[in-house]
């Protein structure tokens, strides 16, 4: 198995008002988008090519949205970067940069 583009743990998952998990999973493996629980079960997953990424209009730096068949996810990740060997997810902004990345969108 390929190593992943980018891995994210401990992110909160949810659409709309509903969080789905408090310490899910975000991977990019394979030309593909999985969101996981913590448990490591399937809450849904897509082509990266049909993701769209993005930041919310009014909220903190720590927050992405993603866009996979038809549904809203936002995503909690952090603000800031965590220190080498620090566990945690990295931030919004490195994972928007990786879907396009992957999906070769540039960036």
């Amino acid at each position: 198995m390929a190593e992943p583009e980018f891995t994210a743990t401990g992110v909160r998952i949810g659409r709309g008002l509903r969080s789905l998990t408090r310490a899910g999973q975000v991977r990019i493996s394979g030309g593909r988008l999985e969101l996981l629980t913590s448990y490591g079960s399937e809450i849904d997953s897509a082509p990266v090519q049909a993701v769209r990424a993005s930041r919310p209009r009014f909220a903190s730096g720590g927050r992405a949205l993603a866009d996979l068949n038809g549904h809203r996810y936002l995503l909690t990740l952090r603000a800031h970067d965590p220190a080498p060997g620090e566990p945690g997810p990295p931030t919004a902004g490195r994972f928007i940069e990786a879907v396009r990345r992957a999906a070769g969108r540039g960036g």
